[in-house]
């Protein structure tokens, strides 16, 4: 791997924050510790830090050179409430709480490219390090969107990278276009008249309803969708009545659903709602239904996507990047900034052996944490190429 001696020479102090941010995980919008930390190392490096955007959001800048082009790169912090199984030295010192997202991994690794940029400044332009509180379907992305980002920091492009469970280490992968679905969140609630069980003609069921509403969703993506195309519409929760012998009088069904459009999201929409209320007239009900997008899809621009594989390419050599990664049906918040900027997201290998993400037995491969450092800082050399040094 063709690393900067300089990230390798500090590699202990990249394990060393990974494994104290794991030890101390924090849920969305919570993340105080997490940021102050960010805050003090990005300050240490010479960086001008802004914190508190989007609530605990942190972003260092950087400047070299006369350049105005500027370019974001981004990591999340938050945890996720699950209770962490494995028994290492590193692991969660708060119950219920653990980083099984590897966004400990993520923020040391920008951390990483900012010590480096910082020490040896080989570009010319703007550098701003998003440090993103709450990706976890909180809505951090939008957070910092909303109170001012890309107004208080303009970025002409804006890159994101994941770790990759099941992919090797040393690898990466990428694709132009989409990557990750969008992901919405529906409730849908049957609205109907109780009672006894043993007399159910005195009834309008909701539950006879919602069970025909959760089979004709089905559908949707079979049949609404063109067969190239894909989508996902899982009802995952069913809530009805208290008592064997009761009729309730509501139901309400409940699940997520994911496209790689915003426009294969609206047919999910339309879709539910038509079907939903159509079964619910043929039943003498009323029904509501709430659908909401949690996630935009993860839609990489060309431009980008290429130049982030190209700087992967220099360290690992073309054969360890796929440059045309197949979909992956979850969700990512770093695709509501990828729809206000052009940049692209990648995938760096976690271990063909480590355990997936959102599980509690699930920790950061620490021998990767300079290899991200290297690509973040690969990335703004390439697009901010400091031309006086030729």
């Amino acid at each position: 791997m063709n690393i900067p001696k300089e990230i390798q020479d500090f590699t202990n102090d990249l394990i060393e924050w990974r494994q104290d941010i794991h030890r101390n995980p924090e849920i969305g919008f919570k993340e105080s510790r997490t940021s102050k930390f960010v805050a003090e190392q990005l300050e240490s490096f010479g960086c001008e830090v802004h914190t508190g955007i989007g609530g605990t959001g942190v972003v260092g800048v950087l400047r070299h050179g006369q350049g105005n082009r500027s370019i974001g790169l981004r990591a999340d912090m938050d945890a996720l409430p699950i209770q962490e199984e494995n028994t290492f030295d590193h692991c969660s010192s708060h119950d219920g709480v653990m980083h099984a997202c590897g966004h400990d991994g993520h923020t040391t690794m920008l951390l990483g490219a900012a010590r480096y940029l910082a020490k040896k400044p080989q570009f010319d332009g703007i550098v701003n390090f998003i440090f993103q509180p709450a990706e976890e379907g909180l809505g951090g992305a939008l957070a910092m969107i909303d109170d001012g980002l890309f107004d208080q920091f303009p970025c002409d492009s804006i890159y994101g990278m994941h770790n990759w469970p099941s992919m090797p280490t040393g690898q990466f992968g990428i694709t132009t276009g989409p990557l990750l679905a969008g992901g919405a969140l529906f409730d849908i609630t049957v609205h109907g008249q109780g009672a006894h069980g043993a007399f159910p003609h005195d009834s309008r069921d909701p539950v006879l309803t919602a069970s025909e509403i959760v089979v004709s969703l089905q559908q949707i993506v079979a049949r609404r969708f063109n067969p190239l195309e894909a989508g996902v519409v899982s009802v995952t929760m069913f809530k009805a009545g208290d008592a064997y012998n009761v009729i309730p009088k509501t139901a309400v069904i409940g699940g997520t659903a994911r496209a790689f459009s915003r426009e294969s999201l609206t047919i999910i929409e339309e879709e539910m709602q038509r079907i939903s209320k159509g079964i619910a007239e043929a039943h003498n009900v009323t029904v509501d239904v709430d659908f909401r997008v949690t996630f935009a899809p993860t839609v990489n621009a060309e431009r980008e996507a290429g130049m982030i594989a190209d700087a992967a390419s220099e360290l690992v050599g073309e054969i360890n990047v796929e440059r045309n990664h197949y979909l992956i049906s979850g969700s990512e918040d770093f695709s509501f900034m990828l729809e206000n900027r052009p940049g692209a997201f990648i995938l760096i290998g976690n271990g063909k052996d480590a355990s997936p993400v959102h599980t509690p037995s699930y920790d950061f491969n620490d021998k990767i944490l300079p290899l991200g450092s290297a690509l973040f800082a690969r990335v703004i050399e390439r697009e901010l190429h400091d031309h006086r040094a030729n």
